[in-house]
């Protein structure tokens, strides 16, 4: 039987860095640049020639880049001040520009989504269906192969907020993760026909950190004027497991209640899937959703292995749950599994993969607080 080969892929002999910082938001952000000042720039560049690679489709020059990304920031400022402070403490520390740093975490926005590169796969799992009676998630992390090595973990002490423990990279809010009050979120990209200018979507993920009961993370993802949305897939500390699949005007709220719940990067509710942009792009998520779903529910007896053997699945590659990038393709159409986590969330555990989880470790960091 023919059997795709699997493209050679990065090995990680260390854990990803781990960056604690607090203090204000403005702090928090310099602390993050300073630490990851490579990493940033290094993110920089890769973007810089994502945008120019795809120019001939974005018609969409850095600058151009720039200029649209700034049309977000009066929104964001207006309800989430401190989230704009961090990003520009974030330029600050790495002495990189502002508009830069904007343009990172406005980059679907400004694309109108044409990089459809966001292929994660995310998965939940209450006590009822694991060995220890704990409440686990995990999360497949695709993006562009270049990003791969400015993965980190942010463990953060706000002054007014939460702590949390949280992965991103480059120069990116953190935003998948979970904080102090067995708040955890995963967010999948989704593709609604009615974005507009508004509220980033990063921002807003990152405001579900801060979140102290699951209402309130539930409410924002929904916070008005937003400009698009994800699938946030929100994990509480009770077993409580929702899907919130958002676009700028519409939502609709997805819950576990068979103690299971999987997310992918097309819309599962009838109403949502009716303002899909271009849902035959997404054939790949459904056969991720659809293959995750059936690895998910052949146990009762979970474990953060069992998990961890799922997101190193490779049915339908490269497009598989394990992502693998394969050279020579598009521009707008190439990415691979940066990293892989899974989260036990009674334990305040992550336990994270840097790269494909078929071909490296994972590492475990604690949320001390």
């Amino acid at each position: 039987m023919f059997k795709h080969e699997i493209p050679n892929t990065p090995v990680h002999t260390t854990p990803p860095p781990l960056i604690e910082i607090a203090g204000t938001h403005r702090e928090m952000g310099r602390q993050i640049g300073e630490a990851m000042r490579p990493q940033i720039a290094n993110s920089i560049a890769n973007a810089h020639v994502l945008i120019d690679a795809a120019y001939n489709d974005l018609e969409l020059s850095w600058e151009g880049a720039q200029i649209q990304s700034r049309k977000y920031l009066p929104f964001a400022e207006e309800r989430y001040p401190q989230y704009v402070d961090e990003m520009r403490g974030i330029a600050e520390g790495a002495n990189v520009a502002f508009d830069d740093i904007v343009v990172l975490n406005v980059m679907e926005a400004v694309t109108t989504d044409a990089l459809h590169l966001t292929r994660c796969t995310s998965m939940a799992v209450n006590e009822q269906c694991t060995a220890d009676g704990h409440i686990l998630a995990a999360h497949n992390e695709d993006w562009i192969p270049e990003d791969e090595n400015d993965t980190f973990v942010i463990s953060a002490t706000p002054d007014k907020e939460p702590p949390f423990l949280a992965m991103t990279y480059g120069g990116l809010l953190p935003n998948v993760g979970f904080n102090a009050y067995g708040i955890c979120q995963l967010i999948d990209s989704v593709y609604p026909s009615d974005s507009r200018v508004g509220i980033p979507r990063l921002v807003v993920a990152r405001a579900v950190l801060s979140s102290k009961r699951i209402s309130g993370a539930i409410g924002r993802t929904l916070v008005q004027h937003r400009a698009a949305g994800y699938n946030h897939l929100i994990i509480h500390e009770s077993g409580e497991i929702y899907s919130i699949e958002v676009s700028a005007r519409n939502f609709e709220i997805l819950y576990g209640h068979d103690g299971y719940m999987v997310h992918t990067n097309h819309y599962i509710d009838p109403k949502m899937k009716n303002i899909e942009k271009d849902p035959e792009e997404l054939l790949s998520s459904r056969v991720r959703y659809f293959r995750a779903s059936r690895l998910l529910r052949q146990s009762q007896q979970h474990t953060i292995k069992s998990l961890q053997a799922i997101q190193k699945d490779h049915v339908n590659i490269p497009n598989s749950i394990c992502n693998h990038n394969i050279e020579g393709l598009d521009p707008l159409d190439r990415e691979k599994t940066i990293n892989a986590m899974v989260i036990d969330l009674t334990m305040r555990e992550m336990h994270i993969a840097w790269g494909n989880p078929c071909e490296n470790a994972y590492h475990t960091y604690h949320l001390n607080a």
